[in-house]
């Protein structure tokens, strides 16, 4: 599943855009910024709000951290003794408790190691993108519809020559990295 975290309408909305001159360009880029800022976040923000989430884990913690956040609610945690061909669902309050976004152990200092041994199912993200994560997407599809950030050529005034400037970056934009590096999921 891949939810775009901006829609066209909104996009256009925002750029003053009125024509539907740019629609095929806005379109198209739209899905790839969404799934670029999902990678650098490394989480989805909206595709298990409403879909449940299921991660597998090997143990050997003394928590488990889930990948999707902010966590909304956790269905089950359970835990298997044949390397996942099958679980027993472990009872809240009893085997575990969930503090944030990560599921922590009580009957044992840590979750036991276990090939396959613990599978949550849970639904995590947000029904409604922040505003300040809207914003940097937004301006992420006009940075990407702006900046072919390929060759650029200039004529200095007054010369026959033209100077080619090769531009390349591994970086996004300060204002925009400032953004997505708030909401880049930490696992340690």
């Amino acid at each position: 599943m891949a939810t775009d975290l901006i829609t066209k309408a909104e996009y256009k909305t925002y750029a003053g855009i009125t024509s539907a001159n740019q629609d095929t360009e806005i379109s198209l880029i739209i899905p790839k910024v969404s799934a670029l800022v999902k990678n650098y976040c490394r989480r989805t923000f909206v595709d298990f709000y409403s879909d449940i989430k299921v991660e597998v884990f090997d143990g050997g913690f003394k928590e488990i951290w889930l990948k999707e956040t902010p966590v909304v609610s956790v269905s089950s945690v359970g835990y298997s003794d044949n390397y996942g061909q099958s679980y027993t669902n472990l009872v809240k309050y009893e085997d575990y408790a969930i503090r944030g976004d990560s599921i922590i152990s009580i009957k044992t200092p840590a979750f036991a190691e276990a090939i396959n041994g613990y599978r949550v199912s849970y639904f995590a993200g947000y029904d409604v993108i922040p505003e300040d994560l809207k914003l940097a997407v937004f301006d992420l599809v006009t940075y990407y519809r702006k900046n072919d950030m390929g060759i650029h050529s200039s004529k200095a005034p007054g010369t026959n020559s033209i100077q080619v400037e090769y531009v390349y970056s591994s970086t996004l934009p300060a204002h925009i990295r400032r953004v997505l590096d708030l909401y880049v999921a930490d696992f340690t």
